[in-house]
């Protein structure tokens, strides 16, 4: 019976010590799972996971941002649509430029980011870097350029502060956009005059201070060039030359409707329907697009004293509504509407022709 018992307890012993055995292999050596121990999936030292080079930290991944994919390919000078970059580890992405302008409405999902395209900086046709950024990236109204190279008085006609001078009211401006060298990742777009209102912004930036003098002259020797230089971008917008209102033999014959403001708006306003127009107040800013047409009565006579081709809508964020305009005498590619009204010309007034379409 004793020795019954010593090979029972032994036994029992044995039982015991290969429990023990079965713990110690848990937690020092690998799980059931073949990975590596101490608490951790085997990743823990350094180790890389099966994403193609991403770090691991702990169980989050951050993947380097590609762009693989840009749709559509192609935009039209005014921008106005939606673009989306297909690629891989996007999420990040906050801002976006193309060709140095900030884009607006940036969304970004680890496969995908969409953007509003923004218009090209002067309506120029050609291919434009697309960069994106981890930092969101604030849009800022354009910047007037001047150059009275072409014989317009310098302020319309007017005594008063040029608009880039130190006396006028600055726009305001965001931070600096960054370059795209420090993008996170880059695509390409095409800009392209695709529609009526891009080819006219195409003629109006290409023209703005290089007149077109051998088709169409210059009025600035009688009084201004602005509504003859206005002329010209409808006609690159699609409308023609008819008996009440032309400019033909480099200016030689041309009708007081293509040349002169104060003949030039009331005849807009009387085929308004014809031309598929609308005539606006200042207050209705919401309502005005880029191509639109913008006149101004500088002394409060009710007869317009100049006129301008709308060139760019920028709404702050505050919501207020800025329009800049391209125009001759002064020649500038953005002026600013409202301090045309209060600098340049303290107690002005404007309102547009709005296109219907």
């Amino acid at each position: 019976m004793t020795a019954s018992m010593n090979r029972r307890a032994l036994l029992s012993l044995a039982g015991v010590a290969g429990i023990g055995l079965a713990v110690a292999a848990c937690s020092s050596g690998k799980d059931s799972s073949g990975k590596g121990g101490n608490g951790n999936d085997g990743g823990s030292k350094g180790g890389s996971d099966t994403t193609g080079g991403d770090k691991a930290t702990g169980s989050e991944t951050t993947a380097k941002p590609v762009a693989k994919s840009l749709t559509p390919v192609q935009v039209p000078l005014v921008g106005g649509i939606t673009v989306t970059i297909a690629g891989t580890g996007l999420a990040a992405v906050k801002g976006v430029t193309v060709g140095g302008v900030a884009a607006r409405d940036v969304t970004a999902t680890a496969s995908k980011v969409t953007f509003t395209a923004p218009h090209q900086a002067m309506y120029a046709a050609g291919d434009a870097a697309v960069a994106l950024f981890t930092e969101t990236i604030e849009p800022s109204p354009s910047a007037n350029q001047s150059s009275d190279g072409n014989g317009s008085a310098a302020n319309d006609g007017q005594t008063g502060a040029t608009q880039d001078s130190a006396t006028a009211t600055p726009t305001p401006t965001a931070a600096p956009v960054p370059d795209a060298s420090t993008a996170v990742a880059t695509s390409t777009v095409a800009y392209a005059a695709l529609t009526d209102v891009d080819r006219q912004l195409q003629y109006a930036m290409a023209h703005w201070k290089d007149y077109n003098l051998s088709e169409y002259g210059t009025m600035n020797p009688i009084g201004g060039d602005c509504a003859n230089y206005v002329s010209q971008t409808l006609i690159a917008r699609g409308w023609e030359q008819r008996s009440d209102w032309y400019n033909r033999a480099a200016g030689a014959e041309h009708s007081a409707t293509w040349t002169y403001c104060p003949t030039m708006d009331p005849w807009l306003e009387t085929n308004a329907a014809e031309f598929g127009l609308t005539r606006r107040t200042s207050d209705e800013r919401d309502k005005v697009k880029v191509g639109d047409i913008v006149f101004y009565d500088w002394n409060a006579n009710g007869s317009p004293d100049h006129t301008t081709i709308v060139s760019e809508v920028f709404t702050e964020s505050d919501g207020t509504i800025r329009i800049k305009s391209a125009s001759h005498n002064q020649d500038g590619p953005y002026r600013d509407l409202d301090e045309m009204i209060t600098v340049q010309h303290p107690g002005g007034t404007a309102w547009f022709h709005t296109f219907d379409a």
